[in-house]
């Protein structure tokens, strides 16, 4: 089935309450369009999350495609998904560059948690989907993600913010409305319209209202322009991305682990939800997502690319279009891999000014902390308990501080992994003494859906 699909009717469109099956197709020139759509939908986060943790563009979205087509061809094609860049570990990776780690070990210490997640993958399908629910019961999921979204809180006012306050503040503006006012499409990519909005306003600014003296990225204070097009002019219109091998220090794996929670949480979220609009049991096939989502992980790190994910903005567009074809996944890939051919697009990304993404993260962090509010609200988490409140209060404190805890004159826990340790443990240890059991999700599942950041 990974290649072969049968055209759904004429392949022309679709009668009122048809959908198009996984293993079914439209046209190959509607196909593409809708292929190009999921493309579309997924280059805000997939371009943004590089940029802000310091990685090359071109390479992500190349490895996003060849990732997509790794999940596809593990799962058999029964859940149509693209796998795009991971929010989940832009806290770890900022602590990881804060103590002077380069990107060969930010990619080092993502690809040990893509090895884990592709473990956990194959613990689930083997052992079921019920072990995910006991380990990680509602109330510590939606913790981790809620304090790896406002752990990210001081990233914007320490670094991004003081850049270019005022383009910060009307691009934040800008982004917000895009995201509430248009509906359908429009909104699911809000993201990227307020980053060409923040783009253009900054090209406007740098010819009418000229230089700005601030912070560069060195944290040096200089008088420059807001964005500066000299590496696009020496980039090439087609050629291979900046491909670079990891290196590995404990250290930082450390500091990218606790992003593996939030990824599984994540990944049953999605499945679960892709099951429930194409009407597939999708239980059995969990683990194989997990594992895929893990796989795809290690070979884009494996090569300096990005930490992938399964994506809610694509899962969106099949809610609009009702096509759920794996023939147009395979499309978006393909169109992905042969943007990342071309150095020039990766070049113009890349010069996205600081004060644009001080605008647009505080939206993507506060969205992304609040995520975890919505995993606890499904689930009616009771924070009356004491076991529920103090681990998760403390363990959100530590991650948003973010606090630092020496464990040796080399090695410390700080911020986000500080925070996830004392959750998962706090609660799991508070639980056994007062011999509660562990409260699962309703209905048995992880309410969890990332809308718009990944």
């Amino acid at each position: 089935m990974a290649f072969r699909w049968t055209m759904h009717g004429d392949g022309r469109g679709l009668a009122p309450g048809e959908v198009v099956r996984p293993d079914e197709r439209l046209s190959w020139p509607r196909t593409i369009g809708v292929g190009a759509q999921h493309v579309i939908a997924m280059f805000g986060a997939t371009f943004v999350f590089p940029i802000v943790m310091g990685l090359d563009p071109n390479v992500a979205v190349m490895m996003s495609g060849v990732a997509t087509i790794l999940f596809l061809l593990i799962v058999q094609g029964k859940i149509p998904s693209y796998l795009g860049t991971s929010a989940s570990f832009v806290g770890g990776v900022i602590a990881i560059r804060a103590a002077q780690g380069d990107s060969a070990t930010v990619t080092g210490a993502i690809l040990v948690a893509g090895l884990v997640l592709a473990a956990a993958g194959v613990a689930i399908h083997f052992l079921g989907v019920g072990v995910i629910h006991r380990i990680f019961p509602p109330v510590v999921t939606g913790a981790v993600v809620m304090l790896i979204g406002f752990g990210l809180a001081y990233v914007v006012a320490d670094f991004y913010w003081p850049k270019d306050h005022w383009v910060a503040l009307i691009t934040m503006i800008a982004t917000a409305l895009f995201l509430v006012v248009f509906k359908g499409f429009l909104g699911r990519i809000g993201i990227l319209l307020g980053l060409v909005f923040g783009f253009a306003l900054s090209w406007v600014l740098d010819h009418t209202a000229g230089q700005i003296t601030g912070p560069t990225a060195t944290g040096e204070v200089t008088t420059h322009y807001r964005i500066s097009f000299d590496a696009l002019g020496k980039a090439d219109w087609i050629g291979l991305p900046h491909f670079h091998a990891p290196t590995f220090q404990a250290s930082a794996v450390v500091l990218v682990l606790p992003a593996v929670i939030a990824l599984i949480a994540e990944n049953v979220g999605h499945v679960k939800a892709v099951g429930s609009m194409t009407g597939t049991e999708v239980d059995p096939l969990i683990g194989r997502a997990v594992m895929a989502d893990g796989v795809g992980t290690v070979v884009a790190t494996a090569v300096g690319g990005s930490p992938t994910t399964t994506y809610a903005e694509n899962i969106g567009v099949m809610a609009a279009t009702r096509v759920y074809s794996t023939a147009a996944y395979y499309v978006a890939a393909v169109i992905a891999i042969l943007f990342g051919l071309c150095p020039k697009f990766g070049a113009l990304v890349a010069a996205t000014p600081d004060g644009v993404l001080g605008g647009i993260t505080v939206i993507l962090y506060g969205m992304i902390g609040l995520l975890g509010a919505k995993i606890w609200i499904e689930n009616q988490v009771d924070f009356s308990d004491s076991v529920n409140m103090v681990p998760i209060g403390a363990g959100i404190i530590l991650a948003i501080g973010p606090v630092t805890h020496g464990i040796t004159d080399d090695f410390s826990l700080a911020g986000i992994a500080l925070g996830t340790i004392v959750v998962l443990g706090g609660y799991h240890l508070l639980r056994v003494i007062a011999g509660r059991p562990v409260k699962e999700a309703s209905g048995g599942e992880i309410g969890f859906e990332r809308d718009t950041a990944g």
